[in-house]
């Protein structure tokens, strides 16, 4: 059995079984072995049906009622139904697709123990594929579990549960990862930890690793066999931080120079003073750019802290340096030139219009190329005032030099857009775009040009220094002066509080302003589905404001599923105030600055992690009049309201970010998935520690040994990008 082979060649797949495991991008054995368990059976909370918070898994204790045999409605699948009475006789409906077996297995008055997550729909709770459990009795409370009463017995301590897919079950998972684990093959398989990294810090090796994660007989070694692989998912993702970065450093970029008067009269033209924060990091920026080596620099900093003001100034840096000859002496002539990234062609066009305020004195063409078009700053008509021209111009001007600034979307990375001295490239909300993306840019020309990328993300420091190990780091900390922060109100699922909401929110309409309203879905769930989260949709709660509360004003909608094109149509139409009531789901987190919206709604509020409520929130802080914030909320969870309280009370984004990775993991950090990080290593990154060890072994490997001429099978791994552990 070799685990590189593909799962089909070893067992016997049904076609539906195919698609699943390509749903679960699960291809090789190998793949397999590092699928992970979420969790184990044992691991869940105890409790009874009224006290469940529905979404969280728990373990419920009750006599089975009603057993029966039936199918769904529309599909028709054989399934199982029957009641869960508990020991407060209240009663949870229960369906089992595909296991129509369990409802002849069960007899009704039998105990059984039930695991799974709770939903609720008009007041009903059900529970969907449940774990069931066969008990002996009844547990004098909900607190007493089994495996409490027989914390001697070490054989008793759960099977693995992992992810599954339509198709896939847990259980099949299980046993064919068993199979492999019994194999010789799997005796040889090659540790990618080097031995004297797991000696230095206790770490099982991959053989007893992978046994211990799968078919654990104690939690002790479970949580052994997690902590080894969590480092070695950080450690991987470092060394290739590492190797890229002395890469970079080796490569020649433009040497700048700076002039201290001509900085300190372009930042008084500003209409503002900067702040301590603004000002750091622009020195920062400045000792950067006059080293040969190249700038690899994260400036991070909230909504509206001024990043696109730090932006300006470094461009402002680089274009007041003329090339150099062939021999190195500098041209009398010309400008070294820029290119601004944005993630969206509304970000790209209000940066071409704000650099435009910017440099309007300074005798500087700017150009922005999409998509949709081109434009140039200043016309040849109208001084004071951009043109459209031709993208076959514009790129004629960008290759002479003519134009030192360019401002586009992902277009500028195109073979076609060639620079003549690009000395700078800036990148707006870096994580949307992918690491080949920006390399791309930053490679297009002979010379590397210095790297700043920004973001308006919150990020813990464990999780910039793994992700971002390659990039030095600037915090914007500090909000302008004048800028009155948001105030936030958590709203709770009352009839008579969300009237005075909309009351509010009407007047401010009155008066001129603008509002969100962010939504979980997109649309309605399916009302046949058990399990369908019950949250506002954005297409269902436009429809109801159109018809009551805001039926005299303008309502749009935004949501993931439009075309990008329907997309930049939309935040355009509400950036000109074509729409009052922008209905949306969270893609309008990262989006157009538009200063007069000022009052957003925050739908089930409790779905979402406080980095991302504080993005969004962050909409509406572009201005200098009051801003407001609605979290509308449906929970009794005391850490629920905990969480959210602190979104009231933490004074910045960095705070908050902490505080989201202490209460609710980085797992739920704006989506583990958009950081291509697994669960298990996310987790991991709340240990400071682990962090900052995997991050020192990476760098003395790469020290000494930069080619990993004497760790083959980390060559092999980052080469083949093995390293990344799959995920629900």
């Amino acid at each position: 059995m070799d685990i590189h082979n593909a799962i089909e060649k070893n067992y016997k797949l049904s076609p539906t079984q195919k698609k699943a495991l390509q749903r679960l991008g699960l291809v090789t054995l190998r793949d397999l072995l590092y699928y992970f368990p979420t969790r184990y059976s044992h691991m869940s909370h105890v409790t009874t049906i009224a006290q469940a918070t529905p979404g969280e898994m728990v373990s419920i204790y009750g006599i089975a009622k009603n057993p029966r045999v039936g199918k769904t409605f529309k599909t028709k699948i054989p399934s199982a139904y029957m009641e869960l009475v508990d020991i407060n006789d209240d009663t949870l409906s229960l369906t089992w697709f595909h296991q129509a077996f369990l409802a002849k297995k069960i007899k009704d008055g039998q105990s059984i123990r039930i695991t799974g997550k709770i939903s609720e729909q008009k007041g009903k709770r059900s529970m969907l594929n449940p774990e069931l459990e066969q008990v002996s009795h009844m547990p004098i409370d909900a607190h007493e579990s089994l495996f409490q009463k027989e914390t001697n017995a070490q054989e008793v301590f759960g099977f693995p549960i992992y992810p599954e897919s339509r198709g896939i079950t847990s259980k099949w998972i299980y046993h064919a990862i068993l199979k492999i684990l019994s194999s010789k093959e799997f005796e040889n398989l090659e540790d990618p930890l080097p031995l004297f990294i797991r000696e230095k810090y206790h770490l099982p090796n991959i053989q007893t690793a992978l046994v211990w994660l799968h078919a654990a007989k104690k939690q002790s070694d479970a949580d052994a066999a997690r902590k080894r692989f969590a480092f070695e998912e950080i450690f991987l993702i470092q060394l290739e931080n590492q190797l890229r970065r002395m890469k970079h450093e080796k490569m020649h970029s433009y040497q700048l120079e700076s002039n201290p008067s001509l900085m300190k009269s372009f930042i008084g033209s500003f209409p503002f003073t900067p702040t301590e924060a603004q000002m750091n990091a622009l020195e920062h920026i400045k000792n950067d750019l006059e080293h040969v080596r190249p700038m690899t620099r994260l400036v991070e900093g909230d909504v509206g802290s001024g990043k696109t003001f730090i932006a300006a100034v470094a461009a402002y840096l680089t274009i007041q340096n003329r090339p150099r000859k062939a021999n190195g002496q500098k041209q009398d002539f010309g400008r070294l030139q820029v290119a601004y990234m944005a993630p969206t062609e509304v970000l790209a066009t209000q940066l071409f219009e704000n650099f435009i305020q910017y440099f309007k004195k300074s005798n500087v063409q700017i150009g922005l190329l999409t998509g949709s078009g081109c434009r140039k700053f200043p016309s040849k008509i109208a001084k004071e005032e951009w043109t459209n021209i031709s993208r076959t111009q514009l790129l004629k001007w960008v290759k002479n030099g003519e134009i030192p600034i360019l401002i586009g979307t992902h277009a500028l990375i195109q073979k076609k857009v060639a620079f003549q001295n690009l000395a700078l490239v800036i990148i707006d909300e870096q994580h949307r775009f992918g690491t080949k993306q920006r390399m791309e840019l930053t490679t297009k020309e002979h010379r590397i040009p210095h790297y700043l990328s920004m973001t308006a993300t919150p990020i813990p420091r464990t999780l910039a220094l793994t992700l971002y190990g390659d990039l030095d780091l600037s915090v914007v900390d500090q909000m302008p002066s004048g800028r009155k922060p948001v105030q936030t109100s958590i709203v709770p699922d009352d009839e008579n509080k969300r009237a005075e909401v909309y009351e509010h929110i009407c007047k401010e309409l009155e008066n001129g302003r603008q509002a969100y309203v962010i939504c979980p879905r997109i649309d309605e769930p399916d009302p046949d589905k058990q399990n369908s989260l019950q949250l506002k949709s954005v297409m269902a709660e436009a429809r109801r404001l159109k018809k009551t509360e805001f039926k005299d004003y303008r309502i749009g909608t935004l949501h993931s599923k439009m075309s990008k094109i329907k997309k930049e149509e939309v935040m355009n139409q509400f950036y000109k105030h074509e729409i009052d009531v922008l209905v949306s789901t969270s893609v309008i987190e990262v989006g157009v600055n538009v200063p007069n919206a000022t009052n957003i709604i925050i739908e089930g509020a409790e779905r979402f992690g406080l980095a991302q409520l504080h993005q969004l929130r962050g909409r509406v802080i572009r201005s200098e009049h009051q801003a407001y914030c609605f979290l509308f909320a449906k929970t009794s969870s005391s850490k629920t309201t905990e969480r959210l309280e602190a979104l009231t009370q933490a004074k910045n984004g960095f705070e908050l970010a902490e505080i989201d990775l202490t209460l609710r993991g980085t797992g739920d950090l704006l989506g583990s998935k958009q950081w291509g990080v697994s669960d298990l290593a996310m987790e991991a990154i709340k240990n400071i520690k682990m962090v900052e060890y995997a991050r020192t072994e990476a760098e003395h490997i790469v020290k000494n040994d930069e080619t990993l001429e004497n760790f083959p099978e980390l060559q092999n791994i980052l080469k083949e990008k093995k390293h990344r552990i799959h995920f629900e």
